[in-house]
């Protein structure tokens, strides 16, 4: 294994290995977890304690403790490595390859690492910045290598302590690290800022289908109000509460200071009928139909792209599987022909949902790519594609469920299913109505996450176009 730099670095600047940053005290040597029968059980987790990580939980560059699993500290204490603490960085070196994290100060005096992730510690900071070296790590040189050595795309990908001493570490100046560290940290802000918004547009798109299309709570705060004797007035202004969360005197107060938008909300509520009938799911609305899934949208399933290999190295579309939808973009490990069925190529806004395995339904936005079998890509010519997303995400938890409970090694579910999950749809102008807030929510997290995209695709070859002159230590990164 050796290291070939495409560009000539900049007088001063130099490249060394792992282990030579080692020998010269610039770094301690790194650690992983335990391995063999010390290592942590599922059966010894508990629900508070010292953190265990995977590579899993390093999402976005920062350790997620809130999905993280953990274990007691009478254990920890028990093992003998993989002990990280605040200022470490992190490196994922076994199946999920490349993800990173600094581990932040927290109530949590250290965590401990499973046998997938590497800590490196830095021991004199003024060689070494380690948010320098956690973003040299993110940086397309870096992962590139990383992905070749390890034999990323196999199951089996990996690389271990011993190989990852021999990896390169760019060592510029002590200000130029300052300075590529400014300008990644202030990428990673506005990525981690995009993100908060979407989980709140998620958040919300979730509350408003839930309430309209799930519980029909327009349509019970109507029957409620008939029922205790109000007018059709009473329940009109029953149902514009329920969907909007506000009191009569809140209502009023809109109506008075915006009254375009008291008029849509009252047009919204007049769509929801007062009355209810028998279906396969028991009672829905009055008027709506009860559809099942595939009778909503097409859910197309993949190839077996090993047969699909592209003619050439030129001309090929990137291979996107399970690992890839729940990376968020296509790493072109496999390629396939772009002459495949164009049912089975998927782009930025197309719904892609994973079948088997790891259950997953998400929007895709890493451009354009392969769909390999186990994942759906779903469409709708009489639909939009908040509601079939929207009804597709509804049904999900009883999916997983019926993938986990088959005895198999990966869990999945059959069109069987599709056809017995059924949705109550309603009628063309409400389904309009809704799409106006829906959709628009749909369309401004599919906008987020392609910024997003394009600013994580900045920040990891932030280093190479500084180090090319395409762009200058002195030229802000906005």
């Amino acid at each position: 294994m050796s290291f070939n730099s495409s560009f000539l670095l900049p007088d001063g600047w130099r490249v060394l290995t792992v282990e030579q940053l080692v020998n010269d005290g610039v770094l301690d040597k790194p650690l992983d977890g335990n391995h063999g029968g010390i290592h942590p059980k599922a059966s010894d987790y508990v629900d508070n304690g010292v953190p265990f990580i995977m590579a899993s939980d390093l999402e976005g560059g920062q350790i997620n403790l809130s999905l993280c699993k953990f274990i007691s500290e009478d254990q920890a204490k028990g093992l003998r490595k993989g002990f990280s603490k605040a200022g470490d960085v992190l490196l994922s070196h076994k199946a999920t390859i490349g993800r990173t994290a600094l581990v932040q100060k927290s109530e949590f005096p250290f965590v401990v690492l499973t046998p997938q992730v590497t800590y490196y510690r830095v021991k004199n900071a003024a060689l070494l910045d380690p948010v320098y070296l956690k973003t040299y790590f993110d940086s397309l040189t870096f992962q590139t290598i990383l992905n070749q050595w390890a034999g990323a795309g196999s199951t089996r990908a990996y690389l271990g302590i011993t190989g990852q001493l021999k990896l390169p570490i760019i060592i510029p100046p002590i200000s130029f690290q300052s300075f590529l560290a400014t300008q990644a940290n202030a990428l990673d802000k506005k990525i981690q800022l995009n993100q908060q918004i979407n989980q709140t547009l998620e958040q919300m798109a979730q509350a408003i289908f839930k309430n309209w299309f799930v519980d029909f709570e327009p349509v019970k705060a109507k029957i409620a109000a008939l029922e205790a004797g109000g007018s059709e007035d009473d329940a009109l202004l029953a149902a514009m509460q329920a969907i909007s969360g506000k009191d009569s005197q809140q209502l009023t107060q809109l109506q008075t200071e915006n009254p375009e938008n008291y008029a849509t909300l009252r047009a919204t509520a007049e769509l929801f009928p007062a009355t209810m009938q028998e279906s396969e799911l028991g009672e829905i609305p009055e008027g709506w139909g009860c559809l099942a899934l595939d009778e909503i949208a097409r859910y197309q399933n993949g190839l077996a792209l090993q047969k699909f290999r592209p003619e050439n190295e030129d001309n090929f579309l990137p291979v996107v599987k399970i690992a890839q939808l729940r990376k968020g973009y296509a790493d072109s490990d496999e390629k396939a022909s772009p002459n495949i069925d164009p049912r089975c190529i998927i782009d930025n806004g197309d719904v892609v949902f994973s079948w088997s395995g790891s259950l997953i339904v998400d929007i895709w936005c890493g451009g354009k790519g392969a769909l390999n079998q186990h994942l759906f890509k779903v469409t709708s010519e009489a639909y939009p594609k908040w509601l079939y997303l929207l009804f597709t995400k509804h049904h999900l938890e009883e999916f997983q469920r019926i993938a986990a409970d088959k005895a198999v090694t990966m869990g999945h579910i059959k069109r069987e299913h599709l056809k017995s999950a059924f949705c109550a749809v309603p009628q063309a102008q409400l389904i309009s109505a809704a799409g106006k807030l829906l959709g628009s929510v749909i369309d401004k997290q599919i906008e987020l996450r392609l910024e997003a995209v394009s600013l994580s695709e900045l920040r990891d070859t932030l280093l190479p176009k500084l180090l090319s002159g395409e762009l200058s230590v002195n030229q802000d990164v906005d």
